[in-house]
């Protein structure tokens, strides 16, 4: 086991944004790495860290030093967001474990900044329904934390599991981000090569909507599920919506079976969802037959 790396985080009660800065060092340290968390205010443990986020009053990323507590803070993003430690750790580490900076923009993009703006007092959501609001990452985590009628002396230990918890959560993320940039690639080769680009068909499932949702053409695309089936489903404009393009035919709506074979005319039509994204068939060959129709309803 090699020299043994002092990671610093402020003690008492936790919050997401030095939990992800910690999970963040773990990550770029490696799996292998001899790592001590301490958790504390004290200065000359602070001053003697080799890496402190979240305490200490300084930012300085060639110092490894990851606070925005200071007077003036430690800047924002150019939409105005502020970097909290998370984004000041994630800022300078972001690029090199994502491979790209593009991935790492992005992750930026759906995590961090949700979590700087929130420890740091800003509000970027507004619930539309009055006293309903998303069931956010701070709220899962601070599940975790003592209450009133819990001891609090093995908080340092608590911090350390959700922090590997945020390890695990931001491995995958990464992951996933990455392989959805490998996708893009197949996804509009496939597309490129459509002769109607109004349905896009592929011979397996790929996460198609994002990279779809850019070019103005595609209604439907198709592709093979689980047991044999395929897939009919609706392209929409923003994957943040759930407006599609062009809707399945209304009288498909909620239909199964036999009942949708006898609509559509189509032998091996399984289903289709009520909010007529969707629709199932038993051989690609239906699933065509059924893309025809809805295209040309």
């Amino acid at each position: 086991m090699g020299k043994q790396i002092t990671i610093v985080a402020h003690d008492g009660s936790f919050h997401p944004d030095e939990i992800f800065a910690v999970a963040v060092l773990h990550i770029y340290l490696g799996e292998g790495a001899n790592i001590k968390i301490e958790r504390t205010r004290d200065p000359e443990i602070i001053e003697n860290g080799d890496y402190v986020v979240d305490v200490g009053g300084v930012y300085d990323e060639s110092k490894n030093r990851f606070d925005h507590h200071q007077i003036g803070g430690a800047g924002a993003r150019p939409n105005t967001v502020p970097y909290a430690s998370f984004g000041l750790v994630w800022k300078k580490f972001g690029e090199q474990l994502c491979g790209s900076q593009e991935i790492a923009d992005k992750i930026d993009q759906v995590l961090v900044q949700w979590i700087d703006a929130t420890d740091n007092g800003v509000s970027i959501v507004e619930s539309k329904i009055p006293g309903v609001y998303p069931y956010d990452i701070g709220l899962f985590f601070n599940t975790f934390a003592p209450d009133w009628k819990e001891e609090k002396n093995d908080v340092d230990e608590i911090f350390k599991e959700v922090a590997s918890l945020a390890q695990i959560m931001l491995s995958r993320e990464i992951y996933k981000r990455k392989s959805l940039a490998e996708v893009q690639t197949i996804v509009e080769k496939v597309y490129n090569e459509t002769e109607d680009k109004r349905l896009v068909a592929f011979d397996r499932y790929y996460p198609v909507v994002e990279f779809l949702s850019k070019y103005p053409e595609p209604l439907f695309v198709i592709f093979p599920k689980e047991k044999g089936t395929w897939i009919l489903k609706t392209i929409r404009d923003n994957r943040e919506t759930f407006v599609s393009r062009k809707n399945l035919p209304e009288s498909w709506a909620g239909k199964t079976g036999e009942e949708l074979e006898k609509i559509t005319g189509v032998s091996g039509a399984v289903f289709c969802h009520n909010g007529r994204f969707i629709a199932v068939a038993k051989t690609k060959e239906a699933i065509l037959q059924l893309a025809h129709i809805a295209l040309n309803s």
